[in-house]
């Protein structure tokens, strides 16, 4: 009996989607779990990072949107 063919570009397109996936349809399922922990343990960690830059962006724009329309500020 012979193992069913795995595609190596759906495997990777996986792996693309989400780290891990790409090992799930190959049957390496703790490898996967492995993979998955690791991806998302550094997307909360650059999202915790981040998200105050983000923050801080949005609330720049905004105020000085506002300083540009009130003629306090010119845009360049």
């Amino acid at each position: 009996m012979s193992t069913p063919s795995k595609n190596p570009a759906l495997a990777c397109f996986l792996s693309v989607l989400w780290p891990g996936l790409g090992q799930v349809y190959n049957g390496q399922t703790m490898k996967a779990f492995c993979f998955m922990i690791i991806a998302l343990v550094t997307v909360l960690i650059a999202l915790y990072v981040s998200l105050p830059f983000f923050i801080y962006a949005a609330y720049d724009a905004y105020s000085t949107a506002k300083k540009v329309n009130s003629g306090k500020l010119t845009p360049y």
